[in-house]
């Protein structure tokens, strides 16, 4: 789908990375692979490492933890893809950010340029609220700023995929 908006949810590990991947082979198009994630220890650094092992060579990396709205605008040409992995590690970028407004600028930023990208957009995100209620301000703070994330996203993508070990599920829109 040219210009098609696509959101993955799903958990830790549940297979949501390795489909957009898909998705966004499958789109034959030249793809550009923009990663939120920054490497704050040893583990992170092995996950963004096996994630790298992962991607196809020729595609784009472009690393971008806080601005992702002003990415997504720059790089997003016509028969072009753009895959984000991944909106709750840019989310966390955001809460744990000195500037406290930080976060709705860059949401408000993001939700404005997403209708008017002329690429295939792939985004990838973790369902959070599927779970306890968290301990922690800061913790629920996440999971209600996703939650919200989530559900604007959902109302402005074409399509909405939940996966859950390894399955799609479609929530919204067309066969994959």
């Amino acid at each position: 789908m040219m210009n098609a908006k696509t959101l993955i949810l799903g958990g830790v590990r549940s297979g949501k990375s390795r489909l957009a991947e898909r998705l966004a082979r499958d789109s034959q198009q030249p793809v550009s692979y923009i990663a939120t994630a920054t490497a704050q220890d040893e583990e992170m650094r092995a996950r963004i490492a096996a994630h790298r092992r992962h991607r196809p060579a020729h595609w784009q990396l472009i690393e971008e933890p806080i601005q992702l709205a002003a990415v997504l605008n720059t790089h997003a040409l016509a028969g072009h893809c753009l895959l984000v992995d991944c909106l709750t590690l840019w989310l966390t970028n955001l809460l744990m950010a000195e500037d406290s407004s930080l976060f709705e600028r860059e949401r408000a930023a993001l939700l404005a340029v997403l209708p008017t990208l002329q690429s295939q957009i792939i985004l990838v995100s973790n369902e959070t609220n599927m779970g306890v209620m968290p301990l922690g301000e800061l913790s629920r703070r996440y999971c209600d700023e996703a939650g919200r994330l989530h559900q604007e996203l959902a109302q402005a993508c074409d399509q909405v995929i939940l996966t859950v070990a390894g399955l799609p599920h479609i929530l919204k829109g067309g066969p994959l």
